[in-house]
């Protein structure tokens, strides 16, 4: 029977990014941007048993009861990021090869230049662009370029946890959402009282987690975080835009003030490589750009990215043509490492699974209390936070 670590083997050898399993169906592979379907179809039973085996007792339990699961494994020494789904047809696995050693800048073969961004102090640099062009593997460089050249404290919130980062000179706690804390916004409260200097805030999705990003970066940190866009204007504004209308000069404001740069990249092939490269558009922040965030003139950004050249920024036109000129690019080899090299992994703590996802302590204000109870068949309720259980046996009861 085909086995799951056969399958990302094999995929891995062909340069794929992504490996899709689906019951009932042949599996497919997409390389360098392109989806090849291969083979026969995989029987139903072997699809769940290679979700069972990679979900683990403790996950397929959570997956029967939510039917949708993500998780990160090393499998046939492979680093890969799964989702384990529900569909129609049965049990599938969506899953995303990575790189067995954590990226730097250099085996990304982005800018040198980019390595000044880990090289602050405080504020918020943002990484963004598409579904699958590579944001997660340049904040891991990012990551990578303070811990093999300073003494400070990363905490990193993940969903999941894709690179085991062993400490250099940093040392490092990566904490996996749904699995170490409930949620990015709890991950990020606990986290500004636990003494960091560099935060990683793996996705930005709710405002919730935007304003705690943005308070963590206005307090004396260094925070990392990803966004989907299409140019370094379109992520500013997608965080401003994800709030309510009057709160949106606040948080103009606070970009204004805390926000150091922002990549946006994607990947393009080239042929004479062999492999994808990132093209990047780089928005390093200087007085102009604080005002045009101020102001919420994102249009003329395109200025600010024509003439900050000399300030680190890049226009896409720009980088292009240095890519262009660039006579060595790193080529990551396509051979599976085996097990025997798959880098140490942590063995979590021991306790018992959170049992959900539960939303950070809220700060709006307690119910009012209930009134006095009314005449006749009405009853009133104060324990609107009791299990609904004990509610009908106190009625019956009574």
């Amino acid at each position: 029977m085909t086995t799951l670590a056969q399958l990302v083997e094999s995929a891995y050898a062909a340069g794929a990014s992504d490996l899709h399993i689906e019951s009932g169906l042949p599996v497919a592979v997409r390389v360098d941007g392109g989806l090849a379907i291969e083979g026969a179809p995989l029987p139903p039973a072997a699809v769940k048993a290679m979700a069972r085996s990679a979900a683990g007792a403790e996950g397929w339990s959570r997956f029967l009861q939510t039917r949708s699961l993500d998780l990160s494994r090393t499998v046939a020494g492979v680093r890969c990021r799964i989702n384990v789904l529900q569909s129609r047809r049965g049990v599938g696995l969506a899953v995303r090869l990575l790189r067995t050693q954590v990226p730097t800048i250099d085996r990304l073969n982005l800018h040198p230049s980019l390595k000044k961004l880990s090289a602050g102090a405080h504020g918020l640099v943002l990484v963004s662009g598409p579904t699958g062009s590579g944001k997660s593997s340049t904040i891991a460089a990012l990551v990578q370029e303070i811990n093999l050249t300073r003494a400070r404290h990363i905490v990193t919130l993940e969903q999941p946890v894709e690179f085991w980062m062993k400490p250099q000179r940093s040392l490092i706690r990566q904490r996996e959402v749904g699995t170490d804390t409930p949620s990015f916004q709890q991950g990020l409260i606990d986290a500004l009282r636990e003494d960091p200097d560099v935060v990683v805030v793996g996705e930005m999705r709710r405002p919730e987690t935007m304003r705690l990003t943005l308070d963590a970066a206005e307090t004396g940190h260094l925070v990392f975080s990803t966004i989907h866009s299409s140019s370094c204007a379109e992520a500013i504004g997608r965080v401003i835009a994800s709030f309510s209308p009057e709160a949106r000069a606040g948080v103009r404001a606070q970009l204004a003030d805390c926000l150091t740069a922002v990549v946006c990249q994607r990947l393009v092939y080239r042929a004479d490589l062999g492999i994808r490269v990132p093209e990047c558009e780089v928005l390093r922040m200087n007085r102009a750009a604080r005002a045009t965030v101020r102001k919420e003139t994102l249009a003329h950004l395109a200025t600010v990215l024509e003439t900050g050249g000399d300030e680190g920024s890049w226009t896409l036109d720009r980088y292009r043509r240095w890519l262009d000129g660039r006579e060595h690019f790193h080529i990551p080899s396509r051979t599976a490492p085996g097990p025997a090299e798959a880098p140490e992994e942590g063995t979590g703590s021991g306790l018992p699974p959170l049992a959900a996802a539960q939303p950070a302590p809220s700060t709006a204000a307690p119910p009012a209390p209930a009134g006095p109870p009314a005449e006749g068949d009405v009853f009133v309720l104060d324990g609107a936070g009791d299990p609904l259980g004990t509610v009908l046996t106190e009625l019956l009861s009574g």
